[in-house]
This record gives structure tokens, C-alpha cells and sequence, in this order.
């Protein structure tokens, strides 16, 4: 069907139910996938998909998609018919109009390579990191284009085009039954030009010396230290712990320690933490969120003090606010959430060196390798991929098994120094209930916290 014939009939289906708002996306995405362990290929796939995802709001959301262009005009009166049959009070932002043509350039791109190309980077990156102490190895490449056009019943009709791509390779290591592993990610909103500007050799090489490394590392300490964190775990604690608190939904459920606190000062002076969608390719980089609102560059923290929170159009409405471009959706079968983009802590002035000679008795902790988190109550409990032992102002003993803990707020009021070697470039998948693509990061960051094992 025409857009222009289905931008009309959507607005006759929504006279006819009496709906007041709605919104509609058409996405066509272009993906591929290859996974690759131990020489064997697990997956390789190549797809193109079309689909609609429509909400109709009368009180309530409705919503409904469907895979075949051809039932867009069903999907559009079921989402009426649901907001119709469910209507309740609640509010949303509406706007005004917005006509636009936006898309992510790239210098090369994925439809310029062939898929026998992507399939030999694969096999040179297995065969750079076959080695006989390292029984076990992953490759996994990713990439795709989602073009979308989004038209809603004020008039707004946006078309953009998002490119994104994805390489991650691990290795485990094993001596008696001890294993190690460890990896690397690389990802963004580019084109095939990324890999063209990896040094394979260097990184598949740093990659098995650490996982190597790790066998011979002792286990860490336990009890409350000064903790250095490096920009990686700097930025997947201010994530986790942070960002996900900001979350409008969140807060609005009552489910966040943040409620009450916009204005407040929840942390030491130094600290500001921001949420850009708008970051030239990085991972969770968009132009438009699946609301049709701009993306646009949020302050969670400035110096200290709470500011913002992220924010759809109905959860901007509950604050009496206005939306900052945080309606994500994993696909157009999914609805828009409350989701972060690339999140991180900016830097200030610290050298990582000046850090260092500050610690007396702590640890530097060093990658992520996953955790969770409770926003409601304000605790987390982190793992990190490798650390040191500091000792009067010295790096000393490796370390590895080792989990970061705490109070979110407190950990965040007791930093004493932040660096001023940002870094943005942890790709990676963030769920809930959908998964979606964000990157985060920060720079190295001396604070204090618990510190234990890994069970």
C-alpha cells in the first residue's frame, strides 16, 4: 500500500473509533549475522525484513504490528480497536508536527561488501586466535540498516536511516580446571569501514595474552577499599546503576531511588552524567527515537545535582515535561520504552597516574563481565574482567574473579577523583523486555565501595 494512501486512511479509522492520537512506523531492515566457534560456523544469515508497528492512545495505548505490508491497514484498526476497548485517564505529550529526511552516513557501505568478504574476515580472525593453551573460541559479526518511516496524527512524517555493526571475538584459556575467558567488542553506527580500521593482529593477540594472564592471577581481597575503575566499568556501573534509575518508567512506577530527587544533590560536585543519542557512531546513536522525537543530548547529573530525567511522551506528560527522545523499541513489533542510548560520566581533569598515587590500600578494577542491579532499593554488585592490587601508590598484584558492590548513591557521593581519559566505545545489547543498542563509558574514576570473589 502507498504511504500516502495509508497516511489517509489511518486518519478515517481514527475519526471513525474516535481516537486522538496515533502513530505509525514502517521499518524495512537489511541484517546480517555470521557466528563462528572453533572453526565451525554456528550461523550465517543474510535477510531483509518489512514490517508495521502501530499505537493508537485514547486514555490508554493500543497497539498492534504485523510482518506483511499488506495487513497495515488491520494493525492500524486493531490498535484503535484495543485503546478504544481499554481507555483510561492517562495523559501524553502530543507536539507539533515534524517533517523530516535524516540519515546516518557512512564511508563504506555493508552493501558494498560481499558476503563472502564478511565470512573470510571471520575465518582470518579464528585462525589469528587458534592456539593450543586456548581450547575454546568465539567470533560473532553483525550488521544492518533499518530504514523507517514514522507518520502520526498531528502530521509529523520522518524518514531515517540507521546503519550498525558489530564485531565481538573471545577466548577461553584452561590449565588443569581452571578456565579463563575474555574478549573484545567493537560496534557502531557505521559502515564497513570500522573493520577496516581494526588491528586484528593486535587485538586478537591482547585478547589471548589476558585470558592467558588470568589463569596465573590471585583471587581478591575482600572488605570496603578505594577503587579505581577503568572507563569500561565506569561506564556499565553509571548504566546499570544510574541510568536505568533515570528511566522515566521507573521512577513514574515508584520502582527507583531517584523519585522525588530532580533538583537534588546526589552526588559529590564533580560529577555529571549524560545521556547522548546525538554522539557521531557510537552504538546507541539515533537521529529520531520511535516516538518521533529528536534525539537529543540529556544531563541525568550536572555537577552533582539530579536534572533530568529520560523520558517518552507518556511519561513526560506525568512530569508535566516535555519528551527528550528516549522512546526505543527493539523492532516495529515491539512498543517504544523508556530506554538510555550512550550514557556516560564525563571527565575532569585527573591524570590516571595521579590516581594511582592517591590509593594507599585499594584496587584497580579493570572490563565488565556482567552483574545486577536493584534501582528500587539502590544496590548493585558488578564483576569485573581482571584488576591489580594497589599498594602505597603502586600497582601491584593481579587479580581476577573479583565483584565490585554497594549503594549506588553512596558510591556516587564518595568518588574523589575522575580522569580526564574519556572513553565511549563499549557496544553492547541492553534488556528489558526488549534489547536495544547502547554504548556507555567514562573515564577512570577513584571511589570506594565493596569489594569481594566471584561465586
Amino acid at each position: 500500500m502507498e504511504v500516502e494512501k495509508l497516511i489517509k486512511k489511518a486518519e478515517e479509522l481514527s475519526q471513525k473509533y474516535g481516537i486522538p492520537y496515533y502513530e505509525v512506523r514502517i521499518a524495512r531492515i537489511s541484517a546480517t549475522h555470521i557466528e563462528m566457534q572453533n572453526s565451525h560456523f554456528e550461523d550465517i544469515s543474510s535477510n531483509v525484513e518489512i514490517g508495521i508497528g502501530v499505537r493508537a492512545f485514547d486514555g490508554s495505548w493500543g497497539f498492534s504490528s504485523a510482518n506483511d505490508i499488506r495487513r497495515a491497514e488491520k494493525a492500524i484498526e486493531t490498535a484503535m480497536k484495543i485503546a478504544k476497548a481499554t481507555k483510561r485517564n492517562s495523559k501524553i505529550y502530543v507536539g507539533d508536527p515534524v517533517r523530516d529526511d535524516a540519515e546516518i552516513s557512512v564511508k563504506k557501505p555493508f552493501s558494498d561488501v560481499d558476503l563472502e568478504e564478511k565470512i573470510t574476515l571471520l575465518k582470518e580472525l579464528d585462525s589469528l586466535l587458534v592456539e593450543k593453551e586456548l581450547p575454546n573460541r568465539r567470533i560473532a559479526y553483525g550488521d544492518g540498516v533499518k530504514e523507517q518511516f514514522y507518520f502520526n496524527s498531528v502530521g509529523s512524517e520522518i524518514r531515517t536511516v540507521v546503519p550498525k555493526i558489530r564485531l565481538s571475538f573471545s577466548v577461553t584459556a584452561k590449565k588443569g580446571n581452571d578456565m579463563q575467558t575474555y574478549w573484545k567488542v567493537f560496534g557502531g553506527t557505521v559502515g564497513w569501514e570500522m573493520i577496516e580500521e581494526i588491528n586484528l593482529e593486535y587485538w586478537t593477540s591482547f585478547v589471548k595474552n589476558k585470558a592467558k594472564e588470568l589463569l596465573n592471577a590471585s583471587l581478591p581481597p575482600s572488605g570496603e577499599f578505594d577503587v579505581i575503575v577503568d572507563p569500561e566499568l565506569a561506564g556499565v556501573f553509571i548504566h546499570e546503576a544510574l541510568g536505568h534509575a533515570a528511566e522515566g518508567d521507573a521512577v513514574k512506577n515508584g520502582e527507583s531511588i531517584l523519585e522525588g530527587k530532580l533538583g537534588k544533590e546526589i552526588a559529590v560536585e564533580e560529577l555529571t552524567v549524560v545521556d547522548d543519542p546525538t554522539l557521531p557512531g557510537k552504538f546507541g546513536s539515533y537521529i529520531y527515537d520511535d516516538e518521533g522525537i529528536r534525539a537529543r543530548r540529556v544531563e541525568i547529573i550536572k555537577d552533582g545535582v539530579l536534572r533530568e530525567y529520560l523520558l517518552d511522551r507518556e511519561t513526560a506528560a506525568f512530569f508535566g515535561l516535555e519528551p527528550n527522545g528516549h522512546g526505543r523499541a527493539q523492532s516495529y513489533s515491539y512498543q517504544p520504552l523508556v530506554r538510555m542510548s550512550n550514557t556516560y560520566i564525563e571527565p575532569r581533569d585527573w591524570s590516571f597516574e595521579e590516581m594511582v598515587e592517591e590509593v594507599k590500600n585499594g584496587l584497580y578494577l579493570i572490563g565488565d563481565k556482567g552483574g545486577q542491579v536493584d534501582i528500587a532499593n539502590g544496590t548493585f554488585m558488578f564483576g569485573a574482567k581482571e584488576g591489580y592490587i594497589i599498594e602505597n601508590g603502586e600497582i601491584k598484584t593481579p587479580i581476577r574473579d573479583v565483584a565490585l558492590s554497594g549503594k549506588i548513591l553512596d558510591v556516587l557521593k564518595n568518588i574523589r577523583a575522575i580522569g580526564r581519559d574519556l572513553k565511549i566505545e563499549f557496544p553492547g545489547y541492553c534488556g528489558k523486555g526488549q534489547w536495544v543498542s547502547v554504548d556507555d563509558g567514562g573515564p577512570h574514576v577513584l571511589t570506594r565501595a565493596l569489594v569481594g570473589g566471584l561465586l
